[in-house]
């Protein structure tokens, strides 16, 4: 799969898309460089050092640098999203994720820049 059609399937197909696709699709465009991050707004935060939840961390990065908005990323955490979180909605588990549903962009801070595109 290509960047193209990724970016059409997380549009207009949202509960066929998986992380792991998502994944292969951000190895194959991108060189990833591991960036602390934070998401979150005051005490609601969850600070995340380098390296930590890289998967977040280059999930977050390729929405931004693909102008996505908050329902288009959360579609390309696949079913860490629907089946454990939304499924779930009184869990502790998958922080960034629901950090990230009750902040939005303006939550998201990148020490570095994490994907530059090959």
């Amino acid at each position: 799969m290509n960047l193209s059609d990724l970016i059409q399937q997380i549009k207009n197909r949202p509960n066929t898309v998986e992380f792991d696709q998502v994944m292969a699709v951000i190895d194959a465009c991108y060189v990833y460089t591991e960036s602390a991050f934070s998401n979150g707004v005051g005490d609601d935060r969850v600070e995340n050092a380098a390296g930590e939840n890289a998967g977040s961390c280059r999930i977050f990065a390729f929405a931004q640098l693909n102008g996505l908005n908050e329902s288009e990323t959360l579609v390309c955490f696949g079913k860490y999203f629907r089946e454990d979180v939304i499924a779930h909605p009184d869990g502790t588990d998958h922080a960034n994720i629901r950090t990230f549903m009750r902040h939005g962009w303006q939550g998201i801070r990148f020490d570095q820049l994490a994907l530059v595109a090959k």
